[in-house]
């Protein structure tokens, strides 16, 4: 039997349904919304026409004559009156639309499930918030949590994202142990795998809890909007700093607050120290450092102590002085970088006491960005050489008015390997990467306000400038572009950003470390 062809409407695909079914939808609610207005009234009128006819049914027969003598004469009166008819049916439409209104319940208190939670988490917080002495407690067994909790939201899961608790006077919330106790119990009761934040109000007794988002992932290195002597460590949560930066995530623009570092004379933190665990993203900080200073005319010495070469694209660049993964060159370019920062403080000195301004090659930023330095002492005293961080005293105690700058990234394991004087010259610090409170609090000096997860993204971690607050950190994705692994886009954005490779040898500090590559220039 031959077969029949389809009709013409179904042989012609289904891009043409789906574009009527979509033209009704649209149509459907366009119509909706101009007949929405006229859509209330008519349920309204519906509502009193009904409410009418109840009364109607509801009034005894004895007296249903009277009730009709009595609505024609108002009828009569609104008739005769100036306008009666008009304000008439302007009062019968407004109550028409005011019972005609959208009537959905509003949830006024937490579900069943919820109120069990909330029941749940005051029940664990009666022996931290309670004492035998106290005559009325706000927390004990079986009491009320509705007068402690207040301001609590769900997401869908029925998990707590906000929550504010009212605690007695007498809880000892000035001592950062009886603080971290209340809130790795709210961690483990609330569920873990979320950052919160602890806000504590001690004049007020209260205690705000809330789920913080995600730090975006997706911002690439590129040229951001700072001035010379400003660094983007990376990027925090929005009420931590008074400042946005326009960037692009993918092809998206955003406004994102950043956490930026300044160097140079004026800065009261010129060095900073980068702590994490192997593959957290040290490394990817160094990288977006170095391709900052350089963006901004700074001359760049790197020290791979760790000699993977993810810093390979750097070599030969312009601005690039060296860039070292062997001991003997490691010991070179920090001894030369020792002369000459002391180079740089004679020429200094002797111009102001000229009164002159300080020469133009002392006021170009020098940035010395090492990567895991204590591999490359082990090996030099291994090899019976000397230590490089010997040198690297002079850049850390005096580097910054002779504008040197000095960036150290080392392993947790290897902490104890560190100079003194790299923890003391050191005021900015970083932490990337999984870590407990007691090793984030070792290293930044304070413990952070929010909980650390065991998994993070590569670069993610918390930073403290100085004294001031810990901040949520995620580093900008500045990958080895040489590294196939990554991420395409991200790569590229790193080769768009890279200087022009230097053509012949260039000047003296710019050829390769050896044995007289860079020696150090006369003093004067």
């Amino acid at each position: 039997m031959a077969r029949r062809p389809l009709p013409r409407i179904l042989s012609s695909g289904t891009a043409s349904l789906a574009r009527g079914r979509d033209f009704a939808r649209t149509a459907a609610d366009s119509a909706t919304d101009v007949l929405h207005p006229l859509l209330v009234i008519g349920r309204g009128l519906r509502v009193l026409a009904a409410a009418g006819r109840r009364r109607w049914s509801d009034t005894p027969k004895d007296k249903r004559g009277p009730a009709l003598f009595l609505g024609a004469a108002c009828v009569l009166v609104v008739a005769l009156v100036p306008y009666g008819p008009l304000l008439a049916l302007m009062t019968l439409m407004a109550a028409a639309a005011w019972h005609g209104r959208d009537r959905t319940p509003v949830k006024t208190g937490p579900s069943d499930a919820e109120a069990e939670r909330l029941g749940s988490l005051y029940e664990a917080l009666v022996p931290y918030f309670s004492i035998p002495e106290d005559p009325s407690p706000l927390f004990a067994h079986g009491g009320e949590w509705d007068k402690a909790f207040s301001g609590y939201e769900f997401d869908g899961a029925g998990r707590l994202t906000r929550l504010r608790i009212r605690y007695p006077a007498y809880f000892t919330d000035g001592e950062a142990a009886s603080r971290a106790r209340i809130e790795a119990l709210l961690h483990a009761k609330s569920g873990r795998g979320r950052e919160y934040l602890f806000d504590w109000d001690e004049e007020g007794n209260q205690l705000d809890l809330s789920v913080l988002a995600a730090l975006p992932t997706g911002i690439a290195a590129q040229p951001f909007v700072t001035s010379p002597g400003e660094s983007v460590l990376g990027f925090t949560d929005s009420g931590s700093v008074q400042r946005t930066l326009p960037v692009l995530e993918g092809e998206q623009p955003r406004d994102v607050p950043p956490v930026v570092w300044r160097t140079g004379p004026r800065s009261t933190e010129p060095h900073l120290l980068a702590v994490g665990q192997p593959g957290s993203g040290t490394s990817t900080l160094l990288r977006s450092l170095a391709l900052q200073a350089l963006r901004h005319g700074g001359d760049v010495l790197i020290v791979d102590g760790g000699g993977s070469g993810e810093y390979a694209c750097l070599s030969g660049r312009a601005g690039v002085l060296a860039v070292e993964c062997g001991p003997v060159g490691a010991v070179a370019t920090l001894e030369w970088a020792a002369q000459e920062t002391e180079r740089r403080l004679v020429a200094i000195h002797r111009a102001r006491e000229a009164g002159r301004p300080a020469p133009e090659d002392t006021r170009r930023p020098l940035w010395i960005l090492l990567d895991q330095p204590s591999v490359l002492a082990h090996l030099a005293v291994a090899e019976g050489g000397p230590d490089p961080m010997t040198h690297l005293q002079v850049p850390l105690r005096h580097g910054r008015p002779a504008h040197v700058t000095v960036v150290v990234a080392e392993q947790f394991d290897h902490l104890e390997l560190l100079h003194d004087t790299v923890w003391q010259h050191t005021r900015a610090r970083i932490v990337l990467g999984p870590a407990g409170i007691q090793q984030i609090a070792d290293v930044l000096g304070l413990p952070p306000h929010t909980t650390p997860t065991t998994l993070v993204p590569p670069g993610r971690g918390y930073a403290r400038l100085g004294t001031g607050p810990v901040h949520r950190l995620q580093v900008p994705a500045t990958p080895d572009p040489y590294d196939e692994a990554t991420h395409p886009a991200h790569r590229q954005a790193v080769l768009e950003l890279l200087p022009e490779r230097q053509q012949g040898p260039g000047p003296a500090l710019a050829k390769p470390v050896g044995a007289a590559a860079l020696d150090a220039p006369e003093l004067p």
